[in-house]
């Protein structure tokens, strides 16, 4: 070295000479440093130096853009994914839609045929049979119309006991209560009509019975039956003040019926109640007949005919016949209320379900915009 080769003076001599000294030592070092190194190595360190400093442009590029506006603000990862998922959105948004309003267009359906039905049913009432049980039995009217017969016997009997017959075609006793009574043919009001009014059954539960025998002496007919009808109650026939009338209303409002002569008919009663629409209530009979032949055991031949007629109550039941409107308003109004309840919401959700879609397209249109401008 030139330093070690030729002596430096002291420090304290001269200060500048030792300085310069000292660096003409530093400067000799890294003179030899630089020529150790080979020169390809300073040839390739030249060629990659643009390189990497325009990869290190990029670099700080890249950083200042992701500083300025980075994927986590934009809301989604990729334009394609955020895509996708605003279309799913839309799409399951706009089914919910037809699905509601196929759901109202369902409720619509049920309000017009709930109207439609409770139109009809006031139209259409429903008959409605209840039965009450008895014991007794308001004692029926009998009427007999027998023409040129006459009554022979009338007896009330118990549990079907009916004894044998001792002197038919003969007088016998009359034990039940009868009225006779004359008035006019309610269809004719020319023709006047003669009837025989016996009181009938009450006690059901002992099985009452009535047993009456009619006699007719001569006939000029093939087949002879005496007419008969039967009216609710015989005690109102006894008060009331116009019999004729009341005759005349029950041979209009009841049916008649016929028994024949040679035989025994077995006439059993059932009584039905029928409530009209205006309150009034009507009553009408319904029989079970059977007719027994009656065998006559007199020795010498007759010409006149013998007439055998049981009247009995065939159950303790009273069978009650109304009409029954089964359309319920209530039961409408709230079916009604139910359904337009349904209407309303399923409105209001369809309004949301809009916004909604509404809301999701501005932040769409939004977002896009933003990264537009960011590109730009």
């Amino acid at each position: 070295m030139l330093c070690q080769s030729q002596r430096c003076p002291h420090p304290t001599r001269s200060f500048s000479f030792w300085f310069s000294c000292q660096a003409r030592r530093h400067w000799k070092v890294m003179n030899q440093q630089i020529s150790k190194r080979p020169l390809s190595e300073d040839v390739e360190r030249v060629s990659e130096n643009p390189t990497e400093e325009r990869e290190g442009e990029m670099e700080v590029n890249e950083d200042s853009n992701s500083v300025i506006l980075p994927d986590g603000e934009l809301g989604t990862t990729t334009p394609s994914l955020r895509f996708s998922k605003t279309c799913l959105k839309n799409v399951f948004s706009v089914i919910l839609l037809f699905i509601y309003l196929l759901l109202m267009a369902v409720a619509v359906f049920l309000v017009y045929q709930t109207i439609s039905d409770f139109r009809e049913k006031l139209k259409h009432p429903v008959m409605s049979v209840t039965y009450k049980e008895v014991s007794l039995y308001d004692a029926p009217g009998i009427a007999f119309y027998p023409g040129k017969a006459r009554l022979l016997s009338c007896k009330h009997h118990y549990y079907d006991h009916i004894p044998p017959l001792i002197n038919p075609g003969q007088p016998g006793d009359i034990e039940c209560t009868t009225q006779r009574i004359n008035y006019t043919d309610p269809f004719t009001n020319q023709t006047m009509k003669y009837a025989l009014i016996v009181q009938g059954p009450r006690d059901v539960k002992k099985r009452e019975l009535v047993f009456l025998q009619f006699h007719l002496n001569e006939t000029d007919q093939d087949f002879s039956a005496i007419d008969y009808l039967l009216f609710s109650s015989f005690q109102e026939f006894v008060s009331s003040p116009e019999k004729a009338k009341f005759m005349k209303d029950c041979e209009s409002s009841y049916s008649s019926w016929k028994f024949s002569g040679g035989f025994r008919t077995w006439v059993k009663m059932s009584l039905v109640k029928t409530k009209e629409e205006d309150g009034s209530e009507t009553v009408e009979f319904k029989q079970e007949t059977s007719v027994v032949n009656y065998i006559d055991q007199r020795t010498k031949p007759r010409s006149d005919q013998l007439f055998f007629v049981v009247f009995e109550w065939k159950d303790p039941f009273i069978q009650t016949v109304q009409d029954i409107i089964t359309a319920n308003p209530w039961n409408m109004i709230a079916l009604l209320c139910g359904i337009f309840l349904a209407l309303f919401k399923a409105a209001d959700f369809a309004k949301l379900s809009v916004k909604w879609m509404i809301k999701i397209r501005r932040r769409h249109l939004k977002r896009t915009r933003q990264v537009t401008n960011h590109i730009s």
